[in-house]
């Protein structure tokens, strides 16, 4: 990765503001980072050229929030400019791996941050910093936490037990749908709480020993990518997030203390099931076929070209996906996706 690139990139979106219009995601941090690490770095100045009527300025403070009373405006979002100051404070006096060990568990209840966008921001910020740590990357961190914790949005309770079921594929086809899909997600989230089967589909995933739990939540990854390719007709933006989510969590391991691998897996699966619960369909569709796709770099131009951060975030999460499996199938999901979410 040309780092100055992306360093220059963050620069760029330093000051702007997590969301627009009063709530919707600032992607261009997430979208340059994947567009870099994929070796497309030469094209994201011009891609935030692109992007760049969609900015808005970074919110102001109203008052610090002292460092011991943290919890009373956690998920406030009135206080998201007091939350990019804290974490600049924070990150100024301390190594960004400490404040991300601190924060994690706190911020982890609460994954359904923005449509899960907290979390997805922070593990790209994790994994340019694991590439390497640069001023504007831990900027980018202390903004990711900053959003996640302005946002903070727990789920419903899931079970105590694991989920029903052998493999992430089956217990994706088993979570229930929530029964009114008209609205936004947090009004679809909200249905979770009502769902009889909701506890048992959002139970802990099987065999999450630390040692499993990088191989456990890269299979709910890859499963939440295919499943894209049967499901994500009905909403090709918001299912995207089922499977970018988990792998922002899958991002971020390498950072974090082993003890908290399986919270993290946990919380990972449940906001999977949440994504498919509050937009997959009823029924699904036949796969897109694999002798259609195109190799890998193109895959990833072509969401570039559209412009779509979501487009871009996918392909970027279903490329992980692919160098597991090796799979043609993997690419043709991907350029159908990109489609889909172009034609949304």
């Amino acid at each position: 990765m040309t780092g100055s690139m992306l360093d220059e990139a963050y620069e760029r979106v330093r000051n702007t503001g997590p969301e627009r219009n009063g709530w919707l995601s600032n992607h261009a941090p997430m979208a340059v980072e994947a567009l870099a690490h994929r070796g497309h770095e030469q094209a994201v100045h011009r891609w935030l050229d692109s992007y760049a009527d969609r900015l808005e300025e970074r919110p102001r403070g109203i008052r610090a929030i002292p460092a011991d009373e943290w919890r009373d405006p956690l998920g406030d979002p009135v206080r998201t400019g007091d939350w990019l100051d804290y974490f600049d404070r924070e990150l100024a006096g301390e190594h960004w791996r400490e404040v991300l060990v601190r924060w994690w568990p706190r911020l982890l209840p609460g994954i359904a941050a923005g449509a899960t966008h907290g979390v997805i921001r922070v593990g790209h910020a994790v994994r340019a910093l694991l590439d390497e740590e640069t001023g504007p990357r831990v900027a980018e961190l202390g903004q990711g936490l900053a959003y996640w914790a302005a946002r903070w949005q727990p789920l419903a309770p899931p079970g105590t037990g694991p989920y029903r079921t052998t493999d992430p594929r089956s217990a994706l086809d088993a979570v229930p749908r929530v029964p009114d899909q008209r609205f936004g997600i947090r009004a679809r989230l909200a249905q979770l709480a009502d769902l009889a089967e909701w506890p048992a589909a959002a139970g802990a995933v099987p065999g999450s020993d630390t040692d499993d739990v990088p191989a456990r939540l890269a299979g709910i990854v890859d499963a939440a990518v295919v499943r894209h390719g049967t499901h994500g007709y009905a909403s090709p933006v918001m299912l995207v997030h089922a499977a970018t989510a988990p792998n922002a969590v899958l991002r971020t391991l390498p950072a974090l203390p082993g003890a908290l691998w399986a919270p993290s897996l946990a919380a990972a699966w449940a906001a999977t099931a949440a994504v498919t619960a509050a937009y997959a369909p009823a029924e699904g569709r036949p796969a897109p076929r694999a002798g259609s796709a195109p190799d890998p770099d193109e895959v990833m131009r072509r969401a570039m070209d559209t412009g779509d951060a979501h487009a871009i975030k996918f392909v970027d999460t279903a490329m992980d996906t692919y160098a597991r499996s090796g799979s043609p199938a993997i690419l043709a999901v991907a350029a159908e996706a990109t489609d889909q979410i172009l034609a949304d």
